[in-house]
């Protein structure tokens, strides 16, 4: 399934109790964007019906690259578990200093709501199986597998 509007695609024959996709971005922040929005709307199918009632703020340092995306993603299934709360990346900057990536996310979003918000599946966790990131001729690409 391709989304033309955004940059990412779920991916088929990938993993068979899970589920699959590729993020793509010019760079890093809007890869990182993409794979935040792929990963709610795995959980959420008419992502545009979360209203940007709530903002959280979070900061995450990592010395791998690939494992700040993969916390990055952790959040968003955090938010959704302790506070029933669906989350969107609004803005991510990301910065290197010695050995240490830093990130700060800005995200917005708003509490659960079953009547509004059309729920897929519970995404228990990122895994690691397959998880790749990696910068192309034209940006980036990652690849994550979601437990679900």
């Amino acid at each position: 399934m391709r989304n033309l509007n955004r940059k990412y695609e779920f991916l088929e024959d990938i993993a068979i109790a899970d589920i699959a996709f590729c993020a793509t971005g010019s760079d890093l922040e809007a890869l990182f964007i993409a794979a935040g929005d792929a990963t709610v709307n795995t959980m959420i199918e008419n992502l545009d019906a979360i209203a940007p009632h709530q903002t959280r703020t979070f900061s995450l340092e990592n010395d791998a690259l690939d494992m700040l995306l993969f916390n990055f993603l952790q959040e968003f299934i955090y938010y959704k578990d302790s506070e029933l709360l669906l989350l969107r990346p609004q803005q991510v900057t990301i910065a290197q200093k010695d050995t240490l990536f830093h990130l700060n996310a800005i995200t917005s979003g708003e509490t659960l709501d079953p009547e509004k918000h059309h729920q897929r599946v519970d995404v228990k966790a990122v895994t690691l199986h397959r998880f790749a990131l990696e910068e192309t001729d034209h940006g980036w690409t990652a690849m994550v597998i979601l437990d679900i």
